[in-house]
């Protein structure tokens, strides 16, 4: 009797995993960030080598950002009241496919490469996986997340006291050691997203995903061309 309860209780586990997600290549419902805000400005990190692997990442094959067409919306209308206040959007990474979370894991598991290590000066790289820093199903992968500053209108730069994809506790929206200037900055950017209907993370002050997003159980893979 013990061994068909666990036989059975097996099988619902595999079976909840199983629907509990789905992978998909359907971008009918995407589109780039520049269709609709045409003044943001980009520097998509996974298209280059600037970035903690230090390779150029899987999946992406243009410097593009891509958004369901909700989050594109939503997001529209955070640019529009940074706008008001003398910003435009920076981005730096929005839908990112699977593969490339997959090539995260990769590189994480290669004891060979270390990457640039100035995106995680005092970790391991082992300790990525751990504390929030690179998982390996991303809320990016659902299409309604994007990783993203302000700068002003003339392009200058604007300080947050820390950089995208900084895995230390800098990255913290709420760190302490921040000055006034940063403070009033993540503020800024932050008060903007949550009232266009985002919500952020604790531990990057650059992330934020719809909070009514379209597809909460589905990770796209399509790739970003």
């Amino acid at each position: 009797m013990k061994k068909i309860f666990l036989v059975i209780f097996t099988l619902l586990c595999f079976v909840s995993t199983s629907f509990a997600s789905q992978i998909s290549y359907d971008k009918s419902n995407f589109a780039p960030i520049y269709t609709v805000i045409d003044d943001a400005a980009y520097d998509i990190r996974y298209y280059s080598t600037n970035n903690f692997t230090g390779n150029k990442i899987n999946g992406y094959k243009a410097p593009i950002a891509y958004l369901t067409k909700e989050a594109l919306s939503a997001l529209s209308v955070a640019a529009q009241d940074l706008r008001n206040q003398g910003y435009r959007l920076l981005i730096w990474d929005s839908y990112r496919p699977q593969k490339a979370v997959d090539n995260f894991v990769e590189w994480i598991n290669n004891p060979q490469d270390n990457g640039d290590k100035t995106f995680y000066p005092k970790l391991k790289k082992s300790d990525l996986l751990k504390g929030n820093y690179i998982a390996e199903k991303s809320g990016h992968t659902r299409g309604s997340t994007v990783d993203l500053t302000i700068i002003k209108k003339d392009g200058s730069f604007v300080d947050m006291g820390g950089t995208f994809d900084l895995f230390s506790n800098i990255s913290h929206p709420d760190y302490k050691k921040l000055t006034k200037e940063q403070k009033h900055n993540r503020k800024i950017l932050h008060d903007a997203m949550i009232k266009a209907g985002f919500n952020g993370i604790d531990s990057e002050w650059w992330h934020f995903t719809l909070k009514n997003e379209p597809y909460p159980d589905t990770y796209f893979d399509f790739d970003v061309e």
